[in-house]
């Protein structure tokens, strides 16, 4: 990623607003997939925090070169600091995790969808931060392509939706990483390295004690090949250059552009499933990725 502080012009492949938007959602989708799929294995609060420990024990040779400079300042913002690793790192994942043990994929997918408007909510309420036409025409046409999506080009889908306690506790992580994702601008002017080291850092001691009493309770973390596997993929993938690429992407385009990422979660989750599961392409397909396309050019061109 850019070793430059927040702000400065950089011209690198990192720094292209479409790959940040586009690998956070391709990794994100992996992340709900694999959720769902250990849920009846894995605990999710064990999940969580061994995924922020390991993520931590992976960036923090690379961030330690930087972190002697911008500790002092990472220190001085200690409150914006605490409140980003709260809601981004402990809260949204652990919720998620939790949610997937007892909705369904499509569900939390769905609810995910609404990620953009909540940001959009989060940093009108937090900022005063208004939407322009164009970029509000972007957010609601993507949305709709999510929608599309999502539902297989069926509306009678959203009238059957059944809520259910999983779907709460998605919910909540929605709100939790739409705050995240309206605080970023509060983020001292550190290496994106160092910020993401000690926001890690500081998730996995928060998730510290619920874990350890998580575990005592009868629900440790199981030392198999599925549970570690899980943990690496979200470690390395869903945590380190997902959240390096977004928190960039926040930077340069605004939480309420940058957080259109959360769109490209079934566009990735949909090519994932016609590529290796052997799902046969439907119109509805091409409709829903066509207009998330469209409202993103439309939304990234007014951030621009």
């Amino acid at each position: 990623m850019s070793s430059a502080a927040p702000g400065a012009p950089r011209r690198g492949p990192l720094d292209q607003a479409w790959l940040l938007m586009a690998l956070p959602g391709l990794f994100w989708a992996g992340n709900a997939i694999v959720g769902r799929a250990v849920a009846e294995e894995v605990p999710p609060l064990a999940l969580a925090f061994w995924r922020w420990v390991l993520g931590a024990a992976i960036v923090l040779p690379f961030a330690w070169p930087h972190l002697a400079r911008d500790i002092p300042a990472m220190r001085r913002a200690w409150k914006p600091m605490l409140a980003l690793s709260v809601l981004g790192v402990a809260v949204f994942n652990s919720c998620l995790y939790t949610a997937a043990q007892s909705t369904t994929a499509l569900n939390i997918v769905m609810l995910q969808s609404t990620m953009p408007v909540a940001i959009v909510l989060a940093s009108f309420v937090l900022f005063g931060e208004r939407v322009g036409a164009r970029q509000g025409a972007g957010i609601a046409v993507s949305l709709a392509g999510a929608l599309v999506l999502v539902t297989g080009g069926d509306p009678g889908v959203l009238a059957r939706l059944d809520l259910n306690r999983g779907d709460l506790w998605m919910l909540a992580g929605i709100l939790a990483y739409s705050v995240y994702t309206a605080l970023l601008r509060r983020r001292p002017a550190v290496h994106g390295l160092s910020f993401v080291a000690a926001t890690f850092v500081l998730g996995a001691l928060v998730l510290l004690p619920v874990h350890v009493a998580d575990s005592l309770a009868g629900r440790p973390m199981p030392l198999t090949a599925t549970a570690l596997l899980a943990v690496g993929y979200v470690a390395v993938f869903a945590s380190v250059l997902a959240y390096l690429c977004y928190n960039r992407a926040v930077l340069l385009l605004g939480p309420n552009t940058a957080g259109l990422a959360a769109h490209l979660v079934p566009v990735f989750g949909t090519i994932l499933a016609v590529l290796l599961l052997g799902e046969v392409p439907r119109l509805y397909h091409a409709a829903g990725i066509a207009l998330i396309g469209l409202g993103i050019w439309l939304a990234q061109r007014k951030a621009a």
